[in-house]
């Protein structure tokens, strides 16, 4: 009990001595765990957008001609040749014309002057799950566009392109923000640590002359190190969710963001990240210590 009455007592000793310091490491903790907590919100919540749109995934197949019953086994077969999917239909040429008379809804009526089969007949194919990746897409819809009779193959290409380099431009900035918060963490503390040591260097080295242990010198710095790491991490999760709440009641009228649920962090995720502030942490000011129990 005296043991750590004694070390707590330190770290409050520790912390108002260098208190300008410590706060600017805090900031900077703060600050690093917002911006990497941000990109990787923002990139968790575009892939369940992407899964989201990719159960809507469909290829459509476009045909020169209507093909009769024994043309659609045939097709059938070698649609599935490539690869199981989930299911094929054969669009008529007048069911084509009922639906895109249906989506004109009040305006159907500039149809009338046009035949009832000016429309492609078509397949569209719904792909497993499991083949969502954009190359696999590509390869799918290339052999597609190689069966008999295809017009062309349209998936809404230009879009699925876009969407999916954006998620991998996303990814690399989660991961240089994450490199960010290892180096601002580790280093920051690191530093602050140092230049508690140095000011009380004569105090320590005489607590070693007088048998303190490695343990009761380290202890209380270590302390440091973990609340910069709690306590910093802390803030930057609140003023992330602050800012979500922020955006999300901005933007909650008609638009875009409005089509698909944004949603914040699951605890598990929010106390990893707040774990691993902490030891990143830790990690500086053990370091910083190291290094001063050597000499």
């Amino acid at each position: 009990m005296n043991f750590w009455f004694a070390v707590l007592r330190q770290v409050g000793r520790n912390i108002r001595q260098t208190w300008p310091s410590q706060f600017m490491t805090f900031l900077t903790v703060s600050l690093s765990v917002l911006i990497f907590a941000f990109f990787y919100l923002v990139y968790n919540n575009m892939l369940n957008v992407g899964n989201k749109l990719g159960d809507d995934l469909q290829l459509i197949v476009y045909l020169e001609e209507e093909p009769g019953i024994e043309m659609q086994e045939q097709l059938r077969r070698k649609i599935l040749a490539f690869d199981e999917v989930e299911n094929i239909r054969f669009i008529s040429k007048l069911e084509a014309y009922e639906r895109f008379a249906n989506q004109l809804g009040e305006n159907r009526d500039v149809l009338n002057d046009m035949p009832r089969d000016f429309l492609p007949a078509s397949i569209e194919v719904v792909p497993m799950k499991d083949l969502r990746s954009l190359s696999q897409v590509k390869l799918f819809s290339d052999y597609l566009s190689k069966l008999p009779g295809t017009l062309k193959v349209q998936y809404g290409q230009d879009w699925i392109e876009r969407f999916y380099y954006f998620t991998r431009l996303l990814s690399i900035i989660v991961l240089l923000s994450g490199g960010l918060l290892i180096l601002t963490s580790v280093f920051m503390v690191s530093y602050t640590i140092r230049l508690t040591i140095l000011g009380r260097q004569a105090e320590l080295e005489l607590l070693k002359l007088v048998g303190a242990t490695n343990n009761y010198i380290r202890t209380p710095f270590l302390i440091e190190g973990i609340l910069q790491g709690l306590f910093g991490s802390t803030l930057g999760i609140i003023s992330l969710f602050s800012l979500f709440q922020w955006i999300k009641i901005k933007f909650s009228g008609p638009g875009i963001l409005s089509l698909f649920e944004f949603s914040f962090f699951q605890p598990q995720t929010i106390f990893t990240i707040l774990v691993i502030s902490i030891v990143l942490c830790a990690v500086g000011s053990y370091s910083s210590m190291q290094k001063f129990l050597r000499m």
